[in-house]
């Protein structure tokens, strides 16, 4: 299925990678395994791996899927260690771009404009990476570590001329919410059907094309454009954008959930990983940017 990320809509795990979860392959003088005397083993057509016959059925009463009947599968170790590893990297360049990218009042201008040319690049490698069939262990990688210098130079600058603390009060509420969501999703709080993804995805679109006008407004008009992003009104969109985020956490775990019970291959840990991250940095920065209009606003 297809990710519904508020940034960019990646591919989730594909429904065509050409795996199977038995080993169907004819032996000598027999039939396929796990197809002999069972006239209905055939693939399900809501099951985007063909796990086994039965797992759709097994999925819709509650029951666990039956464990995968051959190896290299993605397991929630895969994804745990595919996520640490692309949100380590993220965070050591954004350490490295903090104490290496002064932002004082000599080194603000250069500082700031290596930061924005690192954050489009690596908004242009997240955006192949999500029109790519298979999952790309290094565009993911890069696109963490040129998202880390974009996001350290941008923290530094809210930290030294706005707020200070700001960075370690946006990863604090980072965390928080990321721990809040889980705990709801598992408790079964959360739902992700149909209505909820539709809901979530009218208003991420709603959210981004009035960001969008807002930003154009500013660019063209000067000024905070139509103060969406200042003031009262920022404050409530910043409020916003961080249940957004929120709502995208429970659609990335439910993806993850999907992937480990349909049998997904193990490479594909990585576009978990990969929307796990995506998601984490909306939600920092709007954690930091709802920060800031509170600090201004004193």
């Amino acid at each position: 299925m297809r990710s519904s990320n508020p940034v960019f809509s990646r591919r989730g795990f594909s429904r065509d990678n050409g795996y199977a979860g038995f080993n169907t392959a004819p032996q000598a003088g027999g039939a396929a395994v796990g197809t002999q005397g069972n006239p209905y083993a055939q693939p399900q057509a809501g099951n985007p791996y063909a796990q086994n016959p039965y797992a759709q059925q097994d999925l819709q009463y509650g029951a666990p899927p039956q464990a995968p009947a051959t190896t290299g599968r993605m397991t929630m170790d895969d994804v745990i260690l595919r996520t640490a590893t692309t949100l380590g990297t993220l965070i050591v360049t954004a350490a490295l771009a903090w104490f290496l990218l002064p932002v004082d009042a000599e080194n603000i201008n250069r500082s700031y404009g290596i930061a924005i040319g690192a954050g489009l690049v690596g908004m242009v490698l997240a955006l192949v990476q999500s029109f790519k069939r298979k999952a790309s262990p290094a565009l993911i990688l890069s696109y963490a570590a040129l998202e880390g210098v974009f996001l350290g130079v941008v923290s530094s600058v809210v930290d030294e001329h706005i707020a200070s603390g700001a960075a370690m009060q946006a990863v604090l509420g980072t965390m928080a919410v990321f721990a809040a969501v889980l705990v709801a999703y598992k408790a079964g709080w959360i739902r992700v059907n149909r209505r909820f993804v539709g809901f979530v995805m009218a208003a991420a679109l709603g959210f981004i094309l009035l960001m969008a006008v807002n930003l154009l407004f500013a660019v063209f008009g000067g000024g905070d454009g139509l103060g969406f992003r200042s003031g009262p009104l920022g404050i409530v969109f910043g409020i916003v954008g961080i249940l957004l985020g929120a709502c995208f956490l429970a659609l990335d775990f439910k993806q993850v959930e999907d992937g480990l019970a349909y049998g997904a291959p193990r490479e594909e840990a990585w576009l978990a990983a990969f929307g796990l991250t995506l998601t984490l940095v909306w939600i920092y920065m709007e954690f930091l940017r709802l920060i800031s209009i509170l600090n201004s606003s004193d």
